[in-house]
């Protein structure tokens, strides 16, 4: 079910691109992506690459944005059976069968660490991205590269200063997660939790000029409860964990589940760089 009343955008996204019309869910994660994209400032002709497109949620939305002159790359890690309740291959296979098609370029089971280039793009994109990453040190080697080939860089990830007790339950589901990572050896889309700050830190360490900070809502969206229910059926799994982690995961479970369903996902923060 949609949390939501759809805004002007999506409705007009939806009639022009004839994508997601049957998928209430989707249409409510793309509401926050053009609501992102909008943020960035992003213009018609511009290039862009994005790191960690996934299933293509915010590039529908890039694609959008730059109009039928621009374009946009995306580049992901993951290979194409990867996801659900679509795969990759399965969710991206759909839009580029949309009009939108034509601008975007998928390319999965790709580092960009080996993605070779001459081209000098106007904007990199990380939306929703960073927590994949496990160190810090491979986030910053990603910026330094970025910084090389891209005229500006737009960000954007959940922001843990969340502001309502509502949100806790997302923010506890994170830290469970990013915990877990640490002990068993998975491919879940938490391995490490990076603060704005922290963020901010890198690009600049990457010699990036921070332009512009801000955040964005995403307390409607469905993601706090999926991160809840994933992270419950995990709970198990911390049996071999120190005694001391155990403890502590343990009160994070509690904090957790008091939200008694009535949770929301935190908002998303972002930053522009150049």
């Amino acid at each position: 079910m949609k949390s939501i009343e759809l805004n002007e955008s999506v409705t007009t996204f939806l009639s022009t691109y004839k994508l997601f019309e049957e998928d209430e869910i989707q249409q409510v994660q793309l509401q926050h992506r053009l609501d992102l994209v909008k943020s960035f400032r992003i213009k018609k002709g511009m290039s862009i690459i994005e790191i960690g497109c996934g299933q293509g949620d915010t590039t529908v939305a890039l694609a959008d944005a730059v109009g039928k002159d621009g374009k946009v790359i995306g580049i992901d890690l993951a290979s194409r059976n990867y996801g659900s309740p679509l795969t990759l291959g399965q969710a991206t296979d759909l839009i580029k069968k949309s009009t939108l098609g034509e601008r975007i370029t998928f390319h999965f089971e790709m580092d960009f660490d080996t993605f070779d280039s001459n081209e000098v793009f106007d904007i990199a994109v990380l939306s929703h991205s960073s927590w994949y990453f496990k160190r810090p040190e491979d986030l910053l080697r990603y910026f330094k590269k970025l910084r090389k080939i891209a005229k500006r860089i737009c960000f954007a990830e959940w922001d843990l200063d969340f502001t309502h007790i509502t949100q806790r339950s997302h923010f506890c589901a994170a830290s469970i997660q990013a915990i877990y990572s640490n002990f068993v050896n998975n491919d879940g889309n938490i391995q490490n939790l990076f603060h704005k700050m922290q963020i901010q830190e890198l690009l600049e360490k990457a010699d990036f000029h921070i332009e512009k900070q801000g955040t964005v809502n995403a307390m409607y969206l469905q993601d706090a409860k999926w991160e809840k229910s994933y992270t419950n059926s995990i709970r198990e799994e911390f049996v071999d964990a120190p005694p001391m982690i155990q403890s502590m995961v343990n009160s994070y479970y509690e904090l957790m589940n008091t939200s008694n369903d009535n949770e929301q996902s935190l908002n998303s923060f972002i930053i522009c760089a150049s």
